[in-house]
């Protein structure tokens, strides 16, 4: 038997926060095409593109994606990714936490800046990351599942999670490397990621609302990220996956180790 609670704007397709299905034999995939033919009638369907599926609390991206299997007793959430606000933040729920990715209008104080930001909401975690190293929203997502899985499995590339994000960003063990590559500049694009309480995240987005540019992701940054990584069109066409370079990228920050 799995359980599949639903959570957000998937509770209205099916009406049910919660839906037990006897089948234990079927994988992330075969689910969803399961909760898609089952959706109620005249209501949303869900969008396999735009939800996180969850496992017992770990992201299935950072397990097989969606050819993760299922056994009996799992506990499955389906989690629509929510964009909150205007265009200028995307939210979204991850692991029980709310995580929100802005972009900073370049500033020579971007550092100082987001320092006073950690100094002022201690219980959020704020790091900041150069534009060129976050492909889009879903790649930030799964980058970010897997160190949040690796903080709950004390297994983080150091002893802060905010380090632990940006060596994953940068695919790198070395947190001067890290830094360096991928860490903010002055005068440079930065993403912030930020993950804490939802109340939190809306006081920040109150108080830097002026110092955001109005899109989170305004360009393409596949080339630049494939020329940094040596990531050749060969490898991709080896991966069977609608989002290959996402999925590529999550591997290689998946498999640092100490």
């Amino acid at each position: 038997m799995l359980t599949v609670k639903l959570l957000g704007g998937a509770k209205k397709s099916f009406s049910s926060e919660k839906l037990e299905i006897p089948s234990d034999s079927m994988n992330v995939s075969a689910l969803l095409e399961y909760l898609e033919k089952n959706t109620l009638e005249n209501m949303p369907h869900l969008d396999p593109n735009n939800i996180l599926v969850a496992i017992n609390g770990i992201d299935s991206s950072a397990l097989q994606g969606k050819n993760t299997s299922l056994k009996d007793g799992d506990v499955i959430s389906i989690i629509p990714l929510v964009h909150g606000g205007a265009s200028k933040r995307i939210q979204f729920s991850l692991m029980k936490n709310f995580v929100e990715l802005v972009r900073l209008k370049k500033t020579q104080d971007s550092i100082k800046f987001i320092e006073s930001l950690r100094e002022k909401y201690s219980d959020v975690t704020i790091q900041g990351v150069r534009d060129p190293f976050i492909l889009n929203a879903e790649h930030a997502k799964k980058i970010i599942s897997i160190s949040l899985s690796a903080q709950k499995a004390d297994t983080l590339l150091s002893n802060k999670i905010e380090t632990d994000i940006l060596m994953r960003f940068a695919c790198t063990r070395q947190i001067s490397e890290a830094i360096s590559k991928a860490g903010v500049k002055k005068n440079a694009d930065s993403i912030l990621v930020m993950i804490g309480k939802k109340s939190d995240l809306d006081k920040i987005f109150s108080e830097i609302e002026d110092l955001l540019t109005n899109s989170v992701f305004s360009k393409d940054n596949s080339g630049l990220i494939k020329k940094e990584f040596g990531i050749t069109e060969k490898q991709l066409e080896c991966i069977i996956s609608k989002t290959p370079l996402e999925d590529l990228l999550a591997e290689k920050s998946a498999v640092l180790f100490h």
